[in-house]
């Protein structure tokens, strides 16, 4: 099908701008298909020697648009009030500000005329519309550009006055009708706040005179707001109800989730996990953030070396046995076993999983939350599975013995089992198990491999610099890697991409032990920690350390951060 009758029109312009001869018009108007908006501008580009600020002018001309650098525009909280994100990004759309009735619309592709009918549709505004570069468009719909900059001022300010020494007492329609009270605005501020900062957990801290927020951002917190003391019992009753916990009960611990986008307007759709705990100035909050939008990532991008991932893909394919991942809380487990699930997960395998809580939801495989109140517990979960014929069994974690029974049990059955465990390296997962009564020959026989993980700060990668190891840093690399040479630092001043830290993402260094004959029989005849890990050193394996140094090596970390995420080798001092 030839152009367009409007793609047409804007041939003729750029012809009657002296930026296409009369062969060129010809040709173009003579392709069989019909490129898009975008795929014209490529071919104007590459064909035509055309300049992308030339084809801006010419649209604007020929549709009779005014052009609008959407560069300068900084997107805020009310930018998608009107029309949500998730619209904006389909067609290609930034609403730009409002004036009376009109809305003022930046779109990069003139010749798709639908849009404005179906925003004045779906807002009931009538539309303006301004032209912007397709590409300025993508990046400001990039989430990473939506972290806008949360104002606290004029709620911490009506806070202020309502918590004043006349008035103590909560009254109930502060906590429910929503958005009439600054606690309820102050808890949506903070946790929407959280989000944009690319925060993991948020920790709400009562003191004796004040009550401080810290939010954890790439593994560490970072203090972002100090309240008066006497808010922490209206803000901690608020969180609770949006869980539904009891705010009466005050001295016990109590666990709950909260469904963000119940409470807030602007499509954010993230959940929260929960943990009360009373302290000695009152109740504490930490809230771990649940991203919902996001994906799990593929085993490929988890930070997983060439020889590792062969390792461990050859793992998650045995047909039966247990898999383990150890490290404390924050350490990226959950996320691995959620990418290792994905990438075995087929129509003709049965995969069941139990979990406290659900923290990604996965397409084609069955999950149960659990619910300790009730009763349902790891171990009652394992057994009912037992009974469901699953070929993959996922479990949270085992805390107990009789989940770690049942488990073992598991994997000597048939099935694949893969769990998470607190230790602090791999071969320290064999005594853990010991303590909860689990026989070594059943651990021998039922491990197929235990991965021990951590999460250490990137370099950005933007301002990062290079400087040539030496002295104990040429000494430590030499050792645990047998290479020194030129590696990186942080840039104190940082820049705009890693937000003035130095530091951008996280990458995670794992600890690979995979079962072998010597190690099945130094575990029968229960041989300490540390034999266990330089029989499976001497098969290859990788300790935590060594696997950070080969990180520093690559430039994706720095040795400051390396030596603080792991201690070095004993072996290797």
């Amino acid at each position: 099908m030839p152009l367009g009758r409007t793609q047409s029109q804007f041939i003729d312009q750029l012809e009657l701008m002296g930026k296409l001869s009369a062969d060129q018009k010809t040709v173009l108007l003579a392709r069989p298909d019909e490129p898009t908006g975008e795929q014209l501008d490529q071919i104007l580009q590459a064909d035509c020697r055309i300049t992308p600020f030339q084809l801006q002018l010419a649209k604007c001309r020929t549709f009779g648009l005014t052009p609008y650098n959407v560069a300068h525009y900084r997107v805020h909280t009310g930018t998608f009030e009107k029309i949500d994100l998730e619209f904006c990004q389909k067609n290609l759309i930034l609403p730009v500000g409002q004036v009376g009735d009109a809305l003022l619309i930046a779109l990069g592709n003139p010749f798709e005329t639908t849009i404005p009918a179906k925003i004045q549709d779906k807002t009931g505004l009538r539309v303006i519309r301004l032209l912007g570069r397709e590409q300025d468009i993508r990046d400001k719909l990039k989430k990473d550009q939506l972290r806008e900059e949360v104002q606290f001022g004029d709620v911490v300010d009506q806070l202020g006055v309502e918590f004043s020494e006349d008035e103590t007492e909560l009254r109930d329609e502060d906590l429910e009708h929503e958005d009439s009270a600054p606690i309820i605005q102050l808890a949506n501020r903070i946790i929407e706040d959280a989000y944009f900062a690319g925060a993991s957990d948020i920790h709400i801290e009562p003191w004796e005179k004040e009550l401080v927020v810290r939010y954890r951002i790439d593994g560490l917190t970072q203090e972002k707001l100090r309240l008066p003391s006497k808010v922490t019992g209206a803000l901690v009753a608020r969180l609770k109800i949006m869980c539904n916990l009891d705010i009466a009960e005050r001295r016990l611990p109590q666990d709950g989730r909260i469904v963000f986008k119940h409470y807030n307007k602007k499509n954010i759709d993230l959940d929260l996990r929960v943990s009360t705990a009373p302290l000695n100035y009152g109740e504490g909050i930490v809230m771990r953030i649940l991203d919902k939008q996001k994906s799990t990532l593929p085993l490929p991008a988890l930070g997983f070396t060439e020889e590792n991932l062969q390792k461990y893909r050859d793992c998650i394919r045995q047909p039966y046995g247990m898999i383990l991942h150890c490290g404390p809380t924050g350490s990226g487990k959950s996320m691995t076993l959620y990418s290792a699930l994905n990438e075995v997960n087929t129509p003709d395998v049965v995969v069941r999983t139990a979990e406290d809580p659900i923290e990604y939801t996965l397409p084609g495989i069955n999950q149960m939350q659990m619910h300790r109140q009730i009763g349902l517990t790891f171990a009652t979960a394992l057994r009912a599975f037992l009974r469901q014929d699953p070929d993959i069994i996922l479990v949270g974690e085992i805390r107990d013995k009789e989940t770690a029974n049942i488990a073992v049990e598991a994997a000597l059955t048939g099935h694949l089992l893969i769990s998470t465990l607190h230790t602090n390296d791999a071969p320290g997962t064999v005594a853990r198990l010991t303590d909860m009564g689990i026989e070594p020959f059943m651990i021998s026989s039922s491990l197929v491999c235990v991965c021990a993980q951590r999460l250490m700060r990137r370099v950005c990668k933007v301002c990062r610099q290079p400087y040539d190891a030496s002295g104990r840093e040429q000494e430590i690399l030499e050792k645990a890697i047998g290479w020194t040479g030129q590696i990186y630092r942080a840039n104190p001043a940082g820049c705009p991409k890693c937000s003035g830290t130095g530091y951008r993402g996280r990458v995670g260094i794992h600890e690979l032990m995979v079962n072998n004959e010597e190690l099945i029989d130094g575990i029968n005849k229960e041989l300490e920690t540390a034999e266990l890990k330089r029989i499976c050193m001497k098969h290859g394996m990788k300790t935590l350390h060594q696997d950070s140094m080969q990180k520093v090596r690559d430039g994706v970390a720095t040795m400051a951060e390396a030596l603080t995420s792991v201690p070095q080798d004993m072996e290797l001092r």
